[in-house]
């Protein structure tokens, strides 16, 4: 009998250990066919956008709507031939590539993509996240120094100052939504943001209103309407992305027009490829990242209004087709929705100086960072 007793635990362990495995097993090639695939689909939903908004018509000769463009350039890209200049750190220059690349995607395994559908449900997602997308920039350094060019060096030093420095708001941010939600795992603050959470909420946060919105459901569950503060957080949030992204209007690290292409100048062929890759695959690491934290994750948008049980209909129970169905439209309609908003941005803002981003990054961003995490740790202390 205390032989059968002491094997049970060992058994739900062992079918815990093969349960996870399977499902990490399903998630990363998803996220990692989706984050390839992104780039077919963003590549060429990028050039189309920013030609409707600059009225002119943009990929037209290849394939039916300039359809084959991306596999034509992907295919120039594969002729071209590997160039290692001669004065260069020949082993910093060949791994930098391959060092940014994985550092992003592998930002992709914590990710929450149904309710029962996630890489890793590590415990302290939020925190091996925040370590990732900072972990690039070391890449983009040893890019630049390892090429022995200064337009190079020039684009590393410019993103290791814009990273490390936009970091700080964004952790900040970031802090806002943890002390709100008191966690760290992704998939927990996913639940909280919708009709299957075990916690309470009111609208807009506000206890003393009296309006629970837990059965409601759809955005009055999400973060940004549980405290309005983290409206305001998410702006800065998505400015701070931008800029770990080194997209428009914060692209100085490989501002054309002053230093050539920045730390990537004297990549050619697959190589620049990969880093191509990796920049619209930060694109959509920190969407995701958002959407999770900010949006209400794989939630539907829409509420219960009374006998209209929107909430109910369109969220599927966790573990069923259903629910992988629709917690994965939801989470990549928001991912989509926020990317389209980066593109958007890049060709409406134009490039701003060094000064500029640095005066944005720490007299703006970072104080009003701070006071949100003060705000947010009253809040909690009053509101719970």
């Amino acid at each position: 009998m205390n032989d059968c007793a002491s094997r049970q635990p060992i058994h739900h362990l062992s079918f815990f250990i093969l349960h996870s495995s399977f499902f990490i097993m399903l998630a990363v090639p998803i996220f990692l066919a989706m984050a390839s695939g992104f780039v077919v689909v963003g590549v060429y939903t990028e050039r189309k956008v920013s030609a409707f908004m600059q009225d002119r018509l943009g990929p037209m000769e290849t394939g039916k709507w300039g359809l084959l463009q991306l596999f034509a350039d992907l295919l120039k890209l594969l002729q071209k031939e590997d160039i290692v200049p001669t004065a260069a750190d020949r082993t910093l220059f060949l791994l930098a590539p391959t060092l940014i690349f994985v550092s992003v995607f592998a930002g992709f395994a914590v990710m929450p993509l149904t309710p029962t559908l996630q890489g890793s449900g590590a415990a302290v997602g939020v925190f091996y996240l925040l370590a990732i997308v900072s972990f690039d920039v070391v890449g983009i350094l040893m890019a630049g120094w390892g090429s022995n060019n200064k337009y190079s060096l020039f684009g590393a030093m410019r993103s290791v100052a814009q990273i490390i420095s936009y970091e700080i708001p964004l952790g900040l941010t970031i802090l806002c939504v943890v002390m709100i939600c008191q966690t760290l795992n992704l998939q927990t603050l996913s639940f909280q943001q919708g009709i299957y959470t075990h916690e309470t909420n009111y609208l807009f946060g506000l206890k003393a209103l009296g309006i629970d919105v837990t059965g409601w459901g759809g955005i009055f569950s999400w973060n940004i309407l549980r405290n309005p503060f983290l409206l305001v957080a998410y702006v800065i949030f998505f400015i701070c992305t931008l800029a770990e992204s080194n997209r428009a209007p914060f692209d100085l690290p490989e501002g054309e027009s002053e230093i050539v292409g920045g730390f990537h100048t004297e990549y050619s062929g697959m190589r620049f490829a990969l880093l191509y890759l990796s920049e619209y695959a930060m694109m959509l690491l920190v969407s995701f990242l958002g959407a999770v934290l900010f949006l209400g994750s794989w939630n539907t948008p829409l509420p219960n209004i009374g006998p209209v049980r929107l909430a109910d209909w369109t969220s599927g129970e966790p573990g069923t087709v259903w629910g992988h169905l629709t917690g994965g439209f939801w989470l990549l309609s928001k991912v989509f929705f926020v990317v389209l908003l980066q593109m958007w941005v890049r060709w409406t803002f134009p490039r701003i100086r060094v000064d500029q981003m640095m005066h944005l990054c720490w007299k703006v961003l970072t104080p009003a960072g701070l006071i949100l995490l003060l705000i947010s740790g009253i809040w909690r202390l009053l509101m719970v």
